[in-house]
């Protein structure tokens, strides 16, 4: 899955993971809902800032985040191997 695919699935993850709605993430971050919803749906591109912005309302720390990401990136692309083969 490419990096776009594999940020809004995780921040979806990481927003359940909360128990955080759509909207209520939406008035902590001081980012629009409909704009975090077409993110979640890989519909929208996001900054490096409003996903800071995100994952500080979330309560996640950017590090982890990334890290999660870095091992979503790390089993895509061992499972895109193992087709191939």
């Amino acid at each position: 899955m490419p990096v776009r695919e594999n940020t809004a699935q995780l921040l979806r993850v990481v927003r359940l993971e909360t128990g955080l709605s759509q909207e209520k993430l939406a008035k902590l971050s001081g980012v629009d809902r409909t704009f975090i919803s077409g993110v979640e749906r890989n519909r929208r591109n996001i900054t490096l800032d409003t996903l800071e912005k995100l994952l500080t309302a979330l309560g996640a720390e950017t590090g982890g985040f990334l890290s999660r990401l870095s091992e979503m990136e790390t089993q895509s692309s061992a499972s895109t191997k193992s087709r191939a083969c």
